[in-house]
């Protein structure tokens, strides 16, 4: 099962007041371990980046002035993802600025089916929060020290930990859930449980059984097991 984690940097909050994306990061998944394959371009956003946005990420109009624009790096981008689930924190954010950017090029839309976003996974598992990334990088004990400041590729690889964390830890490598059973979890549904397609074999011989069935026999009719 392939995933992709992903993170993109902007120069605001909002695309419809002209706001664009000037970094992205994306790293695989499979069966929920990283493969180490992974998808990163600083944007040139063709505007100026405010401060305030400067301050939280790191990025000057200057230093991006020199990098592809979205158009230049779409086609790359998005052979990357693919038709893959893609695992987002606060999924409408970026959704939201990545859609915008594909319209301005004229290709379809990254549509919300295909999202699972670690934000509603965290808002139901921690219903008091707080959820933001670094409060779950805090709760989980994930290494931040390199977070220096936002980052897209970065806080991609720490929200892939958070992620794995979210749908079970380190178990999850021995119980491998589906990404629908995921999907099911995000909506607040109970996932439905996987049916073995060879059953396992028998861990009691008949001997045994029937010594437990007098047993259970000589207890009586108010007997726990002739509750049931």
């Amino acid at each position: 099962m392939r995933e992709i984690v992903l993170d993109t940097e902007t120069t605001g909050l909002d695309p419809l007041q002209g706001h664009r994306i000037v970094e992205i990061g994306a790293i695989e998944l499979l069966n929920h371990i990283p493969t180490g394959n992974t998808y990163h371009s600083f944007i040139n956003p063709l505007r100026d980046v405010p401060r305030e946005a400067e301050a939280v990420h790191g990025l000057s109009g200057e230093f991006l002035k020199d990098k592809p624009t979205f158009s230049q790096i779409a086609d790359e981008f998005l052979e990357f993802i693919g038709e893959t689930v893609l695992i987002i924190h606060n999924a409408s954010f970026d959704v939201g600025f990545l859609n915008a950017e594909l319209d301005f090029i004229k290709r379809s839309p990254i549509l919300y089916e295909r999202i699972i976003d670690t934000l509603t996974l965290a808002k139901k598992r921690h219903p008091m929060g707080p959820n933001s990334l670094d409060a779950l990088c805090k709760r989980y004990g994930i290494d931040i020290v390199k977070r220096t400041k936002h980052g897209a590729l970065v806080d991609s690889e720490l929200l892939a930990s958070v992620y794995l964390e979210l749908i079970g830890g380190r178990q999850i490598a021995l119980i491998l859930p589906q990404t629908d059973n995921i999907r099911q979890l995000q909506s607040g549904n109970t996932p439905v449980q996987a049916k073995r397609s060879i059953a396992l074999p028998e861990r009691i011989t008949r001997e045994e059984k029937e010594r437990h069935e007098a047993l259970v026999k000589s207890l009586g009719a108010a007997a726990l097991w002739k509750s049931t």
